[in-house]
């Protein structure tokens, strides 16, 4: 009868770890997500580059991070009037740069 239960274990066990093979995929990708934002306006010239972690990318907060000149990354909410302010700047001084190189 042990010979039996082995298979029919293992088998379970083949089954269960299908079905949760893709949440844990799901969960490495969310681990570049924020889990709040900040309100408080972060001050623009600290921050080198930014990215969108949106809903649609599979996070549950969206969110602007920006990161810092000193390498830190803070999570901003991206309908807020400072944080377009920022992006916008970044974006102006990002397309002199590349026309600087030209």
């Amino acid at each position: 009868m042990a010979l039996r239960v082995a298979p029919l274990l293992a088998f379970s066990l083949l089954v269960l770890g299908t079905f949760l093979a893709p949440a844990l995929g799901g969960a490495n990708d969310a681990e570049d997500c924020c889990l709040s934002v900040t309100q408080r306006p972060i001050p623009g010239n600290i921050v080198k580059a930014f990215r969108y972690l949106l809903i649609k990318d599979g996070c549950r907060v969206p969110a602007v991070v920006f990161t810092t000149l000193r390498g830190y990354q803070l999570c901003a909410p991206p309908d807020q009037p400072w944080v377009e302010r920022i992006i916008r700047r970044l974006k102006k001084s990002s397309a002199k740069s590349n026309r600087n190189r030209s």
